[in-house]
């Protein structure tokens, strides 16, 4: 909720706190679902489901498609109950802490009115990548070191630094 003397958004969580419930939020997906967190299974299970609709013949000759369409229901597995789950999550969240506002972050540094089109094609790269390497943030960093994956933790260590070095190569000087 807005803070009532000035009008301002209330404060995020402590990220020690968050982190703490996020780990709990894990762990108890494991215990009560026997897998852990992703996002990028339903972005695959989402194409397959498009295809099946907009392109039925290629998408089932598709090696990696045509098994998730075999079915008949792509979208039918745990995974996009999950993003969905988060979405509105998110949303909600947004909703009582009095953030939402439609914004252009980074808008003068990043390239301006080419930013929507520069983070659209660097979300692109990431998904691509994410598929690559079999997992995304959530699935391969934190479900994948949760069960103390050599993958997991590589791929961790690799975000962190990469994240770093961009952040100072990209940092604006004031």
């Amino acid at each position: 909720m807005k803070n009532e003397k000035q009008g301002q958004p209330a404060p995020y969580w402590n990220p020690l706190l968050a982190g703490i419930l996020l780990g709990i939020v894990l762990l108890s997906t494991f215990a009560f679902t026997g897998h852990g967190l992703g996002a990028t299974g339903f972005t695959t299970r989402l194409t397959a489901w498009f295809g099946m609709y907009l392109l039925p013949a290629a998408t089932n000759a598709n090696e990696y498609l045509g098994g998730i369409v075999e079915e008949g229901k792509p979208l039918d597995a745990w995974i996009t109950w999950q993003v969905i789950g988060v979405a509105l999550g998110a949303l909600i969240s947004a909703f009582f802490a009095g953030r939402i506002a439609i914004k252009l972050d980074g808008g003068k540094f990043l390239g301006g009115s080419k930013r929507p089109l520069t983070a659209l094609f660097g979300g692109i790269l990431a998904g691509f990548g994410a598929r690559i390497a079999a997992g995304c943030t959530s699935g391969l960093g934190l479900s994948g070191a949760a069960v103390l994956s050599l993958a997991g933790f590589t791929f961790l260590g690799t975000f962190f630094a990469v994240g770093l070095l961009a952040s100072r190569l990209m940092k604006e000087e004031k």
